[in-house]
């Protein structure tokens, strides 16, 4: 028996450790230079007259969603104007394509830090998000306390698990929910339950642990008195899509859709992305602790086979019978099929046999149904629900250990450890995922 998750790590749905290998610890994100990120993509088709620019853009140590409005600032364009494939995490360095409605002339004029806009060129159809194949990861976690042969040993054991099965559990990662401050899902299960007041204080006034104390003092000042006029002059400056919210609702008392509303839309549906992911997670969290495989199909499963592009077809579904489990086991064995789980939604197609009491045993626990995914109250947030893949391959995994130098107070050198690790993985699922069954530590060390 392995280590168990910390109750932060179950607050988000994740509620067991596959590998039962001790913590190796450690440290990631010290530097932003310690997660690089790549996107891979299909770049559009170059169209010289085409109404969008296409570019590789570059950045240290930003958020996609406020990325994204600095740019539509500094180009003077709405950020509907703006596409990209795939979110990406803040604290790294992140590499990946987006497409802007605009001439190529005046994205040279973006003057912004540590951001760098490349390989610039004009087509006739912009960015989709979720249009991505997958990513390339290079990842250094620091600050490991153990000696660098015991790494060695731990992380062979703990790799070498996965590879057996051919992945990890494909959990949502904490970025999903909120890295310093993990309520996303809390404010979509209040959108969801039509709780709109309740999801408006959630995300402006909800103070967590983690954030800097004035900022937890300025969230506690504005829940005490719900004086949004007079929280603009106290408010942080950097904290912009709370502050959009606050300045509505100063013109607009008790109109909490509204506020909702002027949020950007991928936000916006984050929300209740975030609660189907939490959802999720605990589904799968479930089939673990039962001891059901991940990569042996039993009946009642519902595989993704591959589509074109080699990735797992989230519309199509083959359910395992007693009739052709052989040939689905198959299938899986190959790599050629994935068992999938429940994103829940107005629309779901639940599993059958155990994996679907599973699914409808947390679903009812939540005392939800699937009408309550149609949100009509708020523009574009309905979902219908999918079935996503329960495990992650890995592809060209290659890592090492070595030697980690801090500096402490005193100036006197310690010595550390080092893991360095180089992979790349499908689309939507998240390195944090794969690397906590390493690490083992508090959310906010991913």
């Amino acid at each position: 028996m392995g280590p168990l998750p910390l109750q932060e790590e179950h607050n988000i749905g994740l509620e067991v450790f596959f590998t039962d290998t001790e913590p190796l610890g450690g440290r990631l994100r010290k530097d932003p230079e310690d997660f690089v990120v790549k996107e891979i993509s299909e770049p559009p088709v170059e169209v010289l007259e085409g109404d969008f620019s296409i570019a590789t853009v570059t950045v240290r140590n930003w958020e996609t969603n406020r990325l994204v409005q600095a740019l539509a600032d500094s180009i003077g364009m709405s950020k509907k104007a703006i596409k990209f494939a795939g979110t990406k995490d803040k604290r790294a360095i992140t590499s990946q394509l987006m497409s802007f409605k605009c001439p190529p002339e005046r994205l040279l004029q973006v003057k912004l830090r540590d951001l760098r806009i490349s390989n610039i060129y004009r087509s006739s159809t912009d960015l989709v998000l979720g249009g991505l194949y997958g990513n390339d990861f290079h990842i250094k976690i620091r600050d490991i306390s153990i000696d660098q042969e015991r790494v060695r040993s731990l992380t062979e054991r703990c790799l070498g698990k996965m590879v057996s099965i051919g992945g990890f559990p494909n959990f949502f990662g904490v970025q999903r929910f909120g890295a310093v401050r993990p309520i996303t899902h809390l404010v979509g299960k209040q959108i969801v339950k039509r709780q709109f007041k309740e999801a408006v204080l959630t995300y402006i006034c909800e103070p967590y642990q983690k954030e800097p104390a004035k900022q937890q003092e300025k969230r506690r000042q504005l829940e005490k008195n719900l004086d949004f006029e007079n929280a603009l002059a106290f408010y942080p400056m950097d904290a912009i899509f709370e502050r959009s919210m606050i300045s509505h609702l100063s013109k607009n008392p008790d109109d909490w859709t509204g506020a909702l509303e002027i949020l950007p839309e991928n936000l916006k549906m984050m929300f209740v992305h975030a609660y189907q992911s939490y959802l999720f997670n605990r589904m799968l969290s479930e089939r673990i602790r039962r001891g059901i495989s991940l990569n042996e199909p039993v009946e009642g499963d519902m595989l993704l086979p591959l589509n074109k592009k080699r990735l797992p077809d989230r519309h199509t579904y083959i359910e395992v019978r007693k009739d052709n489990i052989d040939e689905m086991q198959r299938l899986v064995k190959d790599g050629r099929a994935f068992i999938s789980g429940l994103i829940i939604g107005r629309d779901p197609i639940y599993a059958k046999g155990e994996m679907g009491e599973i699914e409808r045993s947390i679903i009812s626990s939540e005392d939800l149904i699937a009408e309550d995914f149609d949100i009509f109250e708020i523009e574009k947030i309905s979902s219908n629900g999918i079935r996503r893949e329960i495990l992650a391959p890995v592809f060209d995994l290659k890592w090492r250990v070595q030697s980690d130098k801090e500096t402490v107070m005193d100036n006197m050198p310690i010595e550390r450890t080092m893991l360095e690790l180089k992979f790349t993985l499908f689309r939507g699922s998240y390195a944090t995922s794969f690397l906590r069954e390493l690490i083992k530590g508090p959310l906010i060390v991913y």
